[in-house]
């Protein structure tokens, strides 16, 4: 039977050394209560110490003071792994100095291996990550030195390659619903994403560990049954919110994320406007060569694909699609599980606008893992002259694969969307012409890329169309590596494009 605590003494009961699922999609599903409770008892306390944490995503708002990362330097955290860093300055920090072991795995994997969990198994078989930085024959997903454990394993199966993948042991599932019944089932109502909140609390439950779930409000009457997205019976402990609990980081409640108000296609671009704009903040420059990419981006879509849009630069091909009306003729889907409508930006990011249906994360990713996108449109920090593409981590900093190698796995056409050079680039169109008006002094188009999350060689086998679109050209993936197939009006294709280049395209 559950038991109603507040957050000071639901985080009594987690453990020195205790590995804690953290149910979260950055802002989104993140139980701030519970955090700010963690931080309050590590600071006075100094427990629980040595604990893990494990999230498929990522957990946090770029933002230094929200969520774990007020406490991530405390010296409490002994191990983090996740699909996702840059959205967890401090985080990002501590592994840079060695204060922390941390491992970075695909998003959709993670999501897998906490299912897997819960069934009692111990590894999960699949082929995403190979050839890429999560293979061990190349880097292994240890992100710093002293990360020692080995969380990946290649296998040979009857002359098939697969990576074996370490399945979490869960002592505590820290989770966020929006409403208790009297038998402790817990509904998401409010809520704008389930993630996987089901097989968390299992996992949680399988390895003898317990449960706690911070929602905004104890009910007396049952839900209907359909609606209960973790059954009482996994639920050890309730903390109710002392305030209203926002779903993410908006200022207020938000009806056409959760689906509490139906949102037509055509105010899309209405609520779109509404989002709070996250860390990643609005920057004109980038939002000028962003839309001339989004706009060349989108030509490839036909009507009636099943469409991923990820974050950064391809997030301007989603905002194109509502503003011009294309989005009628598409399907966008998000990592995080949702189904129709259109993705949403900044602090709100991992939510959909007028969502169709919400899937837990896990079921998503085995719709795209098997080959149900059409099309995906994914950001770049630089590609090299076979095509391979690195979206993880540049120059010291560590972005994190997130759900990038699930997505690009088996999606039939690829689009990689990214800037041709940066740091200071400055583009205008005008009049249908593209005009550089000032070179990024960092070149994103190189002979070969620092570290792979997208191997060229694994898509020329699977038989999949991969393109590659900036703000001045496109580049689309042959055997023998990349061509320019197309070079936009205004644009000198020998000093705009080939004398940058470091080698022969």
């Amino acid at each position: 039977m559950f038991t109603i605590m507040s957050a000071d003494e639901a985080v009594k009961l987690i453990k020195d050394n205790a590995c804690i699922g953290l149910n979260a999609f950055h802002a989104v599903g993140n139980p701030e209560a519970l955090h700010e409770a963690l931080e309050k008892r590590i600071s006075e306390n100094a427990h629980p110490w040595n604990i893990s944490i494990v999230c498929a995503a990522g957990f946090g708002t770029w933002e230094n003071d929200t969520f774990v990362e007020t406490y991530a330097d405390s010296g409490a955290i002994k191990k983090v792994l996740c699909g996702h860093y840059s959205s967890m300055p401090v985080i990002e920090k501590c592994i840079s100095q060695n204060k922390m072991e941390a491992y970075n795995m695909p998003m959709g994997t993670i999501a897998h291996c906490i299912r897997a969990a819960a069934s009692g198994k111990d590894w999960y078989f699949t082929k995403v990550g190979l050839n890429t930085f999560i293979d061990p024959r190349l880097e292994g997903p240890a992100l710093n030195e002293i990360s020692k454990e080995e969380y990946v394993k290649y296998l040979l199966i009857d002359g098939e390659e697969y990576l074996a993948y370490k399945t979490p042991k869960i002592d505590v599932a820290l989770l966020r619903g929006t409403k208790v019944d009297p038998n402790g089932n817990i509904s998401f109502k409010k809520e704008y994403l389930t993630i996987d909140a089901l097989a968390m609390a299992q996992t949680a439950k399988r390895n003898g560990g317990i449960v706690i779930v911070q929602v905004d409000e104890v009910s007396n009457n049952f839900e209907r049954p359909i609606n209960v997205v973790i059954p009482g019976m996994l639920v050890d402990v309730v903390v109710v919110s002392n305030e209203k609990q926002l779903a993410a980081r908006e200022k207020t409640y938000n009806p056409s994320l959760s689906g509490d108000i139906h949102v037509p296609l055509s105010h899309m671009n209405y609520w779109l406007n509404k989002i709070t704009e996250s860390k990643p903040i609005k920057n004109k420059k980038k939002e000028e060569y962003s839309e001339i990419i989004a706009k060349r981006a989108v030509k490839e879509i036909k009507p009636g694909d099943n469409v991923n849009i990820g974050i950064g630069i391809p997030g301007a091909v989603g905002k194109y699609a509502a503003k011009t009306g294309l989005i009628k003729d598409l399907n966008l889907t998000v990592e995080s599980g949702g189904v129709g409508g259109l993705p949403a930006p900044g602090t709100s990011f991992g939510a959909t606008i007028g969502a169709d249906m919400l899937c837990s994360m896990s079921s998503q990713f085995d719709f795209y893992e098997g080959g149900g996108l059409d099309i995906c449109f994914m950001g770049a920090l630089e590609i090299d002259s076979h095509g391979n593409v690195n979206s993880h981590k540049i120059e010291g900093k560590l972005a994190g694969i997130g759900g990038f190698t699930n997505i690009t796995v088996s999606t039939k056409k690829v689009v990689f969307c990214l800037s041709f050079t940066a740091k200071g680039l400055e583009v205008e169109e005008k009049q249908g012409k593209i005009n550089i008006k000032r070179e990024g002094k960092l070149t994103k188009i190189k002979k070969d890329v620092s570290s792979i999350s997208f191997c060229a060689k694994n898509a020329l086998e699977r038989g999949q169309e991969v393109i590659y679109v900036t703000e001045r050209c496109v580049f689309k993936l042959t055997e023998s590596g990349l061509k320019l197939i197309e070079v936009f009006p205004g644009i000198r294709e020998k000093e705009d494009i080939r004398d940058i280049l470091d080698f022969e395209v």
